[in-house]
């Protein structure tokens, strides 16, 4: 990792891999750190599902790194140089970093989602023993977000279940295959009917990885029942619903809330991911970034987005 401290700051280019970034809130967030450190670097929106674009943007001489999005995230993984054990245990890479070996540029790949996930519960759950530590987790949902979720609930949280609850059995059935092959499935539990949820302890944590959509289908409506089973008790937890843009005031959220859930903005998730690329890139710790200045950034431009809606 490059460390910027005591350098005269030099034009250096960063990059956003994906399809549909145009509302992606990480460019604010680095741009904020960068400006707060005085650094002249840049961070470009690259939308496209090309991969040969995505390399071809990692050639520049003057890169310092990227974040990596969907469709790119396994993808990418095979043209990189090292893989850290995050990356290769999780399966998906969403930053890469340089770093020199003999006069020689190495592309590094990692995952700070997880990390991301980590952050959101124990800088904001001020019992993490009392609240979601050695309780289950519950984790709805089975894409890319999913599978951080699962790794840091095993990993982290001490999570002794990890229930897994989605719309889709088969993609379910994917994401159970896919841990079981890294070693992270032997607490992991499909739940998918509502006698089942019935039966089952409530989870300390829940950790929502579906948009804020209202349910329609059979299967969405069912995720939100089995939900509604472990929200209704007695014994109540934390919730992280990732889902933060135009608000992360979700229709998840409201709802838990009114069981008496601590709820995490999706937010949190999504700043503390961010800034673990940060420490990547300029070699920097997290206590020398701008945190606050990056939380009130991402606040401000969230109000601005949600009053557009309203307005429209």
């Amino acid at each position: 990792m490059a460390d910027t401290r005591g350098k005269q700051s030099s034009q250096r280019r960063g990059f956003l891999f994906g399809r549909n970034i145009t509302k992606s809130l990480s460019p604010l967030l680095h741009g904020t750190v960068f400006a707060e450190l005085d650094l002249d670097w840049s961070y470009e929106r690259v939308d496209t599902d090309d991969i040969d674009l995505v390399l071809r943007c990692l050639q520049d001489e003057n890169l310092y790194g990227a974040a990596v999005t969907m469709p790119h995230k396994v993808a990418i993984m095979k043209h990189l140089d090292v893989l850290t054990e995050i990356c290769r245990d999780v399966g998906a890479c969403n930053t890469i970093f340089v770093t020199m070996e003999e006069g020689r540029r190495i592309l590094c790949g990692t995952n700070t989602d997880v990390l991301g996930v980590k952050e959101a519960f124990y800088r904001n759950v001020s019992e993490p023993h009392k609240t979601f530590e050695d309780r289950p987790v519950m984790v709805i949902g089975s894409g890319g977000a999913a599978r951080s979720a699962v790794y840091a609930a095993q990993k982290w949280m001490r999570a002794t279940q990890i229930y897994l609850v989605n719309r889709d059995d088969l993609e379910t059935q994917s994401l159970l295959a896919e841990c079981e092959a890294a070693a992270n499935g032997s607490i992991l539990q499909h739940i998918n009917n509502l006698n089942q949820a019935d039966d089952l302890p409530t989870p300390g944590a829940i950790i929502s990885c579906i948009p804020d959509f209202a349910p329609q289908t059979h299967g969405e409506k069912l995720v939100r029942d089995i939900m509604q089973v472990f929200l209704r008790r007695s014994d109540k937890g934390a919730i992280l619903d990732m889902c933060y843009n135009p608000t992360p005031n979700t229709a998840i959220s409201r709802i838990a809330k009114q069981e008496g859930w601590q709820v995490i903005a999706g937010t949190e998730m999504l700043i503390w991911q961010g800034l673990e690329q940060d420490t990547y890139w300029t070699g920097r710790p997290i206590e020398e970034l701008p945190v606050q200045q990056v939380k009130t950034a991402i606040a401000n431009r969230l109000a601005l987005n949600l009053q557009t809606v309203v307005n429209e």
